[in-house]
């Protein structure tokens, strides 16, 4: 038997034979069009069933997984319909006379290189959605089929990769789990795992000589045992039962309150990346979003997203939260995620360098785009706007200052818009010491338990080297915690946890007798935390 480990994005359990998955794979050898105006209308003809397949492949998604699942798709028509990225291929062959290939494969790879490069680790994930499009559009352009599995028994797929297409096509009745050589935990072929309610193990050394053999993936360890004896074959077999009645257990909370033994209350909301993360918060049973990073619209596209696209996107999520507090955060680009059409300079210190708002609030005539689409959105449900990356009064007071401005806009113009609930994010030490003064100009706090953290510590999160020296428990975070609710709480505005720490059980008693009022967790933490908090007696 072998034993090799990955990572994981579960603790799922999978047993079954292993069917590894051959890519076919597109070569690019020639650049130069001899006949241009025919790589023209060969990459037309691409682009145009490119868009039928995806749509396609939307409606499959929808039918057979869900709404939330099948807007991967929507993003994919969104990429390859950028005006920037089309104009681009277009020059290529048009101006600089290269092949069809050539100009995609190109363009995609520049795309491709500059998501990958940027330290988020969700936005390097979007970096396989490039592939994924440009992939199809080498595909259409071959006259090739793509590759396909069909099975007839339960199997366990193994792979270098898999784009979210390739995910979406498998049969999912005989899917057991997957095992990749590549991937992340998030990107959406995980996001489609997830969903599928699957197992993934990623960066394993696979072989393909592990075709056809017995495998058990054990999520929780992050491992897969090749070969394994029949003696741990059912020791698995009674603990996937034992997981299944568990998760059965944990269902049961969903529509239950979070509150302690005592009778004091929390409520628990989830944090998402976009809007096909809302059916994991419902399915959990969350209170409502208490963090949605509204980036991803400004990450994904080779421009800035104008007013109309952001209000129909903020407006899908309040809908589809009817009744429910919806918190989006402003953007909150710069340090390490970038997009091209903000030009940002190089920094020696980009975490506390040119970000967030301050990028908003030196480039007001972009934040009012971003501002008059969450008014106009606020129409359409319980919207709180918040601020990331606060330090000083004055900031706060200028961005309420560009709200009133968008409002008195907007009426003018007859437009219709809400009155949402204005906040910021307590994630900086400045912020925490100033944290009485800024409770007088906003409706509530949350507080970004990452970031405040890292600059607490003086240490850089994303730096593996300092994994030991991050410590959630540190006595002067808890201390600043505390300080933030007691100004929050003597204003009378609610507080809420929004990081790691919120999911951190070994946390949750503190926070509740601190007498935070809410905390906004990954969608997947909402219900072992409610059973936690149902479990806690504070007298």
């Amino acid at each position: 038997m072998l034993t090799i480990t990955g990572q994981s994005i579960s603790s799922e359990i999978a047993i079954g034979m292993i069917r590894f998955y051959r890519h076919k794979k597109n070569i690019v050898n020639d650049a130069v069009a001899a006949d241009p105006d025919g790589e023209l209308s060969r990459y037309q003809v691409a682009y145009h069933n490119a868009m039928e397949q995806l749509q396609l492949l939307h409606d499959k998604t929808l039918e057979q997984i869900g709404a939330e699942e099948a807007e991967i798709f929507e993003m994919h028509r969104m990429l390859l319909s950028d005006r920037q990225f089309h104009h681009a291929i277009l020059h290529s062959i048009i101006q600089d006379h290269k092949t069809a290939e050539y100009a995609i494969y190109s363009v995609g790879e520049e795309l491709w290189n500059r998501f990958i490069h940027m330290e988020d680790p969700y936005i390097q994930a979007r970096g396989a959605d490039i592939q994924d499009i440009m992939n199809r559009l080498l595909f259409l352009l071959s006259g090739k089929k793509e590759s396909s599995m069909d099975a007839t028994e339960p199997f366990i797929l193994m792979a270098e990769d898999l784009s979210p297409s390739e995910t979406v096509q498998l049969n999912s009745a005989k899917l057991l789990g997957f095992i990749t050589r590549q991937g992340s935990p998030y990107s959406h072929t995980a996001i489609l795992a997830k969903t599928m309610n699957v197992p993934a193990l990623m960066h394993i050394d696979i072989k393909e000589s592990w075709d056809g053999h017995p495998a058990i993936i054990d999520g929780e360890k992050q491992c897969v045992y090749i070969d394994p004896p029949k003696e741990l074959i059912e020791k698995y077999r009674i603990k996937q039962a034992s997981m299944k009645k568990k998760r059965a257990e944990l269902h049961a909370l969903k529509t239950l309150p979070a509150v302690t033994l005592d009778g004091h209350s929390v409520a628990i909301y989830a944090n998402i990346n976009a809007p096909a993360d809302i059916k994991s918060a419902i399915d959990q049973g969350s209170e409502g979003i208490g963090l949605f990073r509204s980036e991803f619209l400004y990450l994904n596209t080779q421009e800035y997203p104008d007013e109309e696209v952001q209000y129909q996107i903020y407006r899908r999520v309040l809908e589809q939260m009817p009744g429910k507090h919806v918190v989006i955060r402003t953007l909150d680009l710069g340090a390490d995620k970038k997009s091209p059409y903000l030009a940002l300079e190089p920094e020696e210190n980009p975490a506390l360098g040119y970000r967030a708002i301050r990028i908003c609030l030196s480039r007001p005539e972009l934040f009012k785009i971003q501002l008059r689409a969450l008014l106009r959105a606020g129409a359409h449900g319980q919207l709180h706007i918040m601020f990331p990356m606060i330090t000083s009064l004055w900031e706060v007071r200028r961005a309420k200052e560009l709200v009133t401005e968008c409002k008195a806009e907007l009426s003018a113009e007859q437009a219709v818009y809400g009155n949402p609930i204005l906040g910021i994010m307590i994630e900086t030490p400045a912020a925490v010491m100033v944290a009485e003064d800024l409770a007088k100009e906003v409706d509530f706090f949350s507080i970004g338990t990452n970031d405040l953290a890292q600059y607490t510590l003086a240490l850089d999160r994303n730096n593996a080297k300092l994994h030991d020296f991050f410590d959630p428990h540190h006595p002067a975070l808890i201390r600043m915690i505390r300080m933030v609710v007691d100004a929050a709480h003597k204003e009378g505005i609610p507080v809420s946890i929004c990081g790691e720490s919120g999911a951190d059980l070994t946390l949750t008693r503190t926070f509740m007798e601190m007498g935070i009022d809410a905390l906004s967790v990954a969608p997947n933490s909402i219900l072992p935390l409610k059973k936690a908090i149902r479990e806690i007696s504070l007298n």
